[in-house]
């Protein structure tokens, strides 16, 4: 006799028809994936015409109908909406009665975890949180690049390896997130996705203005190295003016940057400062020359550069040099920056698409 146990179900869903509500830039893709490794596609819901045109190049011959038709169709239901939307959805189609006892929902929200699910999970749902840490096209090469992307995955204990499984079949990555940490985990990828788009095109125009001709070819590899060296080493690869403690270099790039491109100031003053912190308190930036550096910054937000004035700037005492950890308490302004609350380009019950991230 085979004592073999069997294997609980949820431990590796079986084959299972997919179902997607909100055909943005994510929803296809990840059903796409999910039809490679064997499942099948049944379903999706979209109106506008871009999701309409990317349900048609990824799901070919999927319907498109509403979120409530495609519950009743599919076992595995992808919620890819932007993340504003997402509970009042969920809501929505339990008050409904759309959600089935047993029937797998996930949502690829960074931000929330599997709670948002709640009134879909009283209804007898199993929720799943499945965020892939990509930045998506709404073309077929989004389904290559999830070989070996990350997943954000949170969902009751007793559905983790269900959840794993899937994100392993979609050529993932799973990384376990705490639900309370899922803010947090959300902002990490916005801070440095987000407005890692938002420098380079700042970047880009700054040397069109400078007359360079293929400013894309000059920051390539540039950007290249120093993505490679900051994932490898940290903050030791700073390297620039702010981190050598140039200030008169800094002083003549905020001069030209005020005479060519103001909008850029405020973000340049919070990074110089952002970055003169993290090299003070690395050792690489010196305390006699920090003073100099920090005391041009602190004047040019005095002068109206986008920032208010700075405690602890211009003074050595304390930690590498700076009273105040180079007074950046309150920098940056990043509250509400980033513009993830639209998921990568998610689609909404409405049909409003979100932007890139």
């Amino acid at each position: 006799m085979n004592t073999t146990p069997h294997p609980d179900p949820r431990d590796r869903p079986a084959r299972l028809t997919v179902g997607v509500v909100g055909a943005g830039r994510v929803g296809p893709a990840l059903a796409a994936s999910l039809q490679l490794a064997g499942h099948r596609p049944v379903a999706a819901s979209g109106v506008s015409d871009a999701s309409r045109r990317r349900a048609a190049a990824l799901l070919p011959d999927v319907p498109l109908v509403e979120p409530a038709e495609v519950l009743r169709r599919a076992e595995l239901v992808l919620l890819t909406v932007p993340d504003d939307a997402l509970p009042g959805l969920v809501a929505g189609l339990a008050e409904t009665g759309a959600v089935r006892p047993g029937q797998l929902i996930a949502h690829t929200s960074g931000r929330f975890g599997a709670r948002v699910l709640d009134p879909a999970t009283r209804a007898g749902a199993l929720p799943l949180a499945l965020h892939p840490a990509m930045t998506f096209t709404g073309t077929p090469v989004d389904v290559q690049r999830l070989a070996g992307c990350s997943f954000g995955v949170t969902a009751p204990e007793e559905l983790r390896l269900a959840a794993e499984a899937l994100v392993i079949e979609m050529g993932g990555e799973p990384e376990w997130i705490d639900e309370d940490k899922r803010p947090l985990y959300h902002a990490a990828l916005a801070l440095g996705a987000n407005h890692l788009v938002t420098l380079v095109a700042q970047s880009l125009e700054l040397l069109r203005t400078a007359g360079v001709g293929a400013p894309d070819r000059m920051l390539g590899p540039l950007l290249g190295a120093a993505l490679d060296n900051a994932l490898r080493s940290g903050d030791a690869a700073l390297t620039g003016p702010v981190a050598r403690g140039d200030a008169g270099t800094v002083a003549a790039h905020i001069e030209e940057l005020r005479a060519h491109a103001p909008a850029t100031v405020a973000g340049y003053l919070a990074m110089a400062r952002a970055t003169a912190d993290r090299a003070l308190a690395h050792g690489l930036l010196r305390p006699r020359l920090a003073e100099d550096l920090l005391a041009v910054l602190a004047a040019t937000a005095e002068d109206g550069g986008g920032a208010g004035p700075h405690e602890g700037h211009g003074r050595t005492e304390g930690h590498g040099g700076t009273e105040g950890h180079g007074g950046t308490e309150g920098h940056g302004g990043t509250e509400g920056h980033g513009g993830t609350d639209r998921h990568d380009g998610t689609e909404g019950p409405e049909g409003t698409e979100g932007t890139a991230r």
